[in-house]
This record gives C-alpha cells, structure tokens and sequence, in this order.
C-alpha cells in the first residue's frame, strides 16, 4: 500500500452510519470505501478531462443557435 496521510472529514451522521454497517458486513474499512470512492470520483472526472481535451478542436457553438436550429429541422 502507497504512504497513507491522516486526515478529519465530517459526515452527515446517516452516512457514517451506513458506512460502519456496510464496513461490518463486508469486512472492508471505512477509509478503504472512502479511499475507493475518491479515486473513483477522481478517474471520472480524468476521463471527462480527456473527453474535452479530445472535443477542444471542435468549434464552439452558442445555446441560441442550437435551439434555433433544433426548432427549424422541427425536432422542438
């Protein structure tokens, strides 16, 4: 395991609670969820950074015209 760093977070207390009863019943800590949830939020939001690095050559179209468009090919 990498180097751990110790660090206070507050919960809504209905949160922690579910947390210590699923970390009972699956034998898995509450930092291990909690480290697991973090690098989860963390490779969506890599892959949502690559998904507009990947759309920045795209040119960029403003929300009027769009619904402009949308209304003239009939499809609002």
């Amino acid at each position: 395991m990498s180097e751990t760093k110790r660090t206070t977070i507050y919960l809504d207390s209905e949160l922690h609670r579910a947390l210590r009863l699923r970390s009972a019943a699956s034998d898995v800590s509450i930092s291990e969820m909690v480290n697991d949830a973090v690098r989860l939020a963390l490779a969506e939001d890599a892959i949502d950074l690559e998904a507009s690095e990947v759309r920045e050559g795209e040119p960029a179209l403003d929300f009027e015209t769009v619904v402009r468009d949308l209304k003239r090919r009939g499809r609002l």
